[in-house]
């Protein structure tokens, strides 16, 4: 069916001709072709994106603006809302220049809010995570209290989403957005504060009292202790980092979703979320890369980075991302409500939600419905009557707590594993997230785009990832043993250590009075790793002039063979795992199959919900998310690996961070939390699919894949258009 052509070009409709509805079958035309309409049909203006037609003062996008009457007796009578004198125009209040009305497209605000979510994910999922073991360190944390400070984040969105989701869907998207993106920057700048409001970081140098025979008196002090309060300042920033977020990811893809075509709607949030996930990646990289300067800049140290003592400089990334997050919210102020030529995708938007018995999903296609906080209780009614929309919430919120448990502790399960240094570990993970969270998350939406997937496909297709990444996560069977360390691991002369027993003290060093306090590894030419110079007999310490590491001699607890020298070198021992290619081989598979299904679970809640409502069910998705995953997650995780530990730090007598971790135990808690988790994610996804009604193909008619230039069909819900297919 050929239609009659656009007169007003690329952004609005205006026909001098009619349309003629009548005919049920009605025979292909030329473009341009005249058709009589029922009476009262006469259009002039251009369709808002809730199917209403410009009444009011013409806007950049309107060419003219004529009524449009009402419908013909006997049928349902169709709503539309006036936008008058609404400003489509790209600026700050009056000041709108001409220039800036070039990024006043989907593509403009795509690429700022990509910009956006990569700072948030670079910033909360990516320095954050990378700076943890640092940060424990640096303030005598626990793993449960640092699981606090990355919950704090999810707390505060739970707190804001309602009121940002309901109020904000429906009002000014991007001053909402642009706002958010300024608290989430005031929050980074106050995460870096306790570098500068505390004393210098004072290292206890193991050539200075770790050495057997030196003198190993350390004064007990309660500055240590009093450190740990500073975890309230960085629960502080994570709370405004989870506040500035909120409407980030409801109200920002909801924003993108109007402005763009149905099929191309996925692929858009697609790329938005993978700006999301290649933030958290280049957050490992480059905060691994500042771990490995110094905390105190300018200060010279004798530790190297390898050092269990070295604390990198943390707080580099968050000053930073801070500083571009509040100058990224200026041009996000500036977009209008709705982008120019937006109104066209509304009409051709085929509604997909979730119909009920009752038929009560019917109230959210009135164009006043949600407009108040009276509709508020309504709202969420309708929502919780959704059965599809309630279980696609359990399944995010299952993943979500794997998600977040691994993206805090993932570096530091590497960094056990491998025995690599805290920077070491950050990078290795960065490498893992980008191609498998960042190229998962895009190919999610790519593949929803490539076989235009209806809302049941969709949840097919995350129940089918899901399953793959269930059985990836056996690997966690595997581990790699522990490095042999003497008085944790195993005995001096080589024997097992029982079970729960430390005893760092052994003949050989009994004399040179060592302090625990004091921990500095150090790894013997026996291939045993010690828990200081001092524990390992050493008497004198040179330099390495090819590493730059400390060497120690005379050890008396490192016999003397053909094949070992009596030596110690600062550090860890190197791993050697033989099973390390295939532990990160599978964890790629996991976190990909993961990451592949976090696209097309964002699609199928935006379908499965009357379109008025979908700021708003992205809001209590979040809520369901965070509540059940993203705040438990971290706890959980940390508290099992605190469970894990094999060697506490002692403050003066007060347990500080965990020094050394048993592998085993680590893989096992990770694997029964993955298997559990994936388990009851597959089953929220298998019943959501078949609790799925869709609407019936006579009620929904099907949307033509308009060309760019305009041409496009109106559609209403009674009558429907005929033979859509040719147009």
């Amino acid at each position: 069916m050929a239609m009659p052509q656009n007169s007003t070009g690329q952004n609005g409709f205006c026909f001098a001709q009619t349309l003629d509805f009548s005919h049920p079958s009605p025979p292909p035309g030329e473009a341009g072709q005249t058709f009589d309409a029922p009476r009262g049909w006469e259009m002039c203006g251009p369709p808002l994106s809730n199917g209403t037609v410009s009444s009011g003062a013409p806007s950049p996008s309107d060419s003219c603006a004529e009524p449009l009457c009402s419908t013909t007796p006997g049928e349902e009578e169709t709503k539309y809302v006036s936008a008058e004198g609404e400003e489509l125009a790209c600026g700050w209040g009056a000041f709108t220049p001409g220039c800036l009305q070039a990024f006043n497209t989907s593509k403009g605000v795509l690429f700022f809010l990509c910009v956006a979510s990569f700072l948030q994910g670079m910033t909360v999922n990516g320095f954050i995570n990378t700076v943890i073991t640092s940060i424990e360190r640096r303030f005598d944390l626990r793993s449960y209290q640092s699981g606090l400070i990355a919950s704090s984040y999810d707390i505060a969105a739970c707190i804001c989403l309602t009121f940002v989701s309901y109020f904000g869907g429906n009002g000014h998207k991007p001053r909402w957005l642009g706002w958010g993106v300024q608290v989430m920057g005031l929050g980074s700048l106050l995460f870096s504060l306790p570098h500068f409001t505390t004393g210098r970081y004072e290292v206890r140098l193991a050539a200075e009292v770790g050495i057997c025979g030196e003198n190993q008196s350390l004064p007990c002090t309660q500055a240590a202790s009093s450190l740990s309060s500073y975890r309230f300042v960085f629960m502080l920033g994570q709370f405004l980092h989870g506040m500035g977020a909120t409407p980030l990811y409801t109200l920002g893809v909801t924003y993108l979703d109007e402005n763009v075509k149905t099929n191309y709607s996925p692929v858009y949030i697609a790329v938005f979320y993978t700006a999301a996930i290649l933030g958290p990646a280049a957050g490992y990289l480059v905060g691994g890369m500042f771990l490995n300067i110094y905390t105190e800049i300018g200060r010279e140290i004798d530790i190297s980075p390898e050092n269990t003592l070295w604390v990198g400089a943390w707080w580099i990334g968050f000053l930073g991302a801070g500083a571009a997050s509040l100058l990224i919210s200026i041009p996000i102020l500036g977009y209008p409500q709705r982008l120019p030529g937006s109104q066209r995708y509304s009409v051709m938007r085929v509604s997909e939600a979730h119909q009920l018995k009752d038929g009560s999903h019917k109230k959210a296609s009135d164009p006043d419905f949600g407009k108040t906080v009276k509709d508020l209780p309504r709202s969420v009614l309708l929502l919780l009557k959704n059965p599809t929309f309630i279980f696609l919430c359990l399944a995010g919120a299952t993943e979500a707590t794997l998600i977040a448990g691994m993206s805090t502790f993932g570096p530091k399960f590497l960094e056990s594993q491998f025995s690599l240094s805290a920077s070491e570990a950050a990078t290795f993970f960065g490498y893992l997230v980008v191609p498998a969270g960042g190229g998962g998350t895009f190919l999610g939406g790519f593949l929803v785009n490539k076989f235009k997937l209806r809302c049941s496909g969709i949840i097919k297709l995350c129940l089918f990832c899901t399953l793959c990444s269930l059985l990836a996560i056996f690997i966690f069977f595997i581990h790699c043993p522990n490095m042999p360390m003497a008085g944790v691991t195993q005995m001096y002369k080589g024997s097992a250590l029982p079970g729960g027993h430390l005893n760092l003290t052994a003949a050989c060093n009994t004399e040179c009075g060592c302090l625990q306090e004091t921990y500095s590894p150090v790894c013997g030419s026996d291939g045993i790793m010690y828990y200081s110079p001092c524990h390992a007999g050493c008497k004198n310490v040179s330099e390495n002039p090819k590493t730059g590491k400390k060497v120690y001699h005379e050890c008396s607890c490192i016999e003397e063979t053909l094949s070992s020298s009596g030596d110690a070198e600062a550090g860890k021992c190197t791993s050697s795992c033989e099973k390390k290619p295939l532990l990160l081989s599978f964890m790629f598979v996991v976190i990909l199959f993961t990451f592949l299904s976090s696209i097309p679970a964002v699609t199928a809640t935006l379908r499965c919900v009357p379109d008025s409502q979908r700021s708003f069910a992205l809001g209590i998705q979040w809520i369901v998310v965070r509540t059940l995953g993203g705040i438990p997650g971290p706890i959980a995780f940390g508290s099992m690996i605190d469970k894990s530990c094999l060697l506490w730090q002692d403050q003066c007598g007060e347990q500080g961070s965990c020094y050394v971790y048993q592998n085993s135990a680590m893989s096992r808690y990770t694997f029964i939390a993955g298997l559990v988790y994936k388990v009851l994610g597959s089953t929220f996804f298998i019943i959501a699919c078949l609790l799925y009604k869709p609407p019936p193909p006579e009620s929904a008619p099907r949307s033509s894949d308009a060309s760019e230039n305009g041409t496009c069909d109106l559609q209403e819900h009674k009558p429907s258009l005929p033979a859509e297919e040719d147009i």
